[in-house]
């Protein structure tokens, strides 16, 4: 007698299994990323933005600045022509987070929620008092300064989802220390050693 065996053969398993984690590989791509993930990557590439600008700053001698927008952020250096744009680089160029985040920077403690009332007319650094300006199209100077001997404008810079009161916090001190804080985390003592 010629029994025939019951059951599956192995490539049959294997075939059933790579069907299984394709379908498995398709629903999760499919997927909405969540805002509050979104906010997270954003913010932790911000952080590591700034920390690779620091030691460019430091190893090449070179003065950058950050412009920060509601919605976008700019990489500069000071060149004899004023702030300008880094130009030739695939890192630092301007980064914009989408619409659903709201970035909020503070300078020292200051929010630079009234935009740049240092430079408007009347204020300290009035630029009109000392030369004619015509250029309409000039650069915006930065809010934060990395300076080349490795040191930084004292900041704070919040990310926010739109309607939501969770932020993450980029914070950096005037001696270069950066840190990157999760919603109602706060900086302590402990970590700024």
């Amino acid at each position: 007698m010629n029994k025939r065996a019951a059951g599956f053969t192995l490539i049959e398993m294997m075939l059933v299994l790579v069907l299984l984690a394709t379908s498995a590989v398709a629903v999760i791509i499919s997927l909405p990323e969540s805002k509050d993930d979104k906010v997270k990557d954003e913010a932790a590439r911000f952080h590591q933005l700034v920390q690779l600008l620091g030691e460019d700053a430091l190893l090449n001698g070179v003065d950058y600045g950050i412009r920060i927008e509601r919605h976008s952020y700019q990489f500069l250096e000071l060149t004899r022509d004023d702030w300008q744009p880094i130009k030739e680089s695939k890192f630092f160029t301007e980064v914009d987070v989408g619409e659903d985040i709201n970035l909020r920077v503070e300078i020292g403690g200051y929010s630079w929620q009234d935009k740049d009332r240092l430079f408007k007319p009347g204020s300290l650094f009035d630029e009109d008092m000392f030369a004619e300006q015509t250029d309409k199209n000039k650069i915006k100077p930065p809010q934060v300064v990395v300076m080349a001997s490795g040191e930084y404008t004292p900041f704070t810079l919040d990310f926010e989802v739109d309607g939501q009161n969770q932020f993450w916090h980029v914070q950096a001190d005037e001696l270069g220390q950066l840190f990157l804080l999760h919603p109602g985390e706060e900086l302590d003592a402990e970590k700024k050693r």
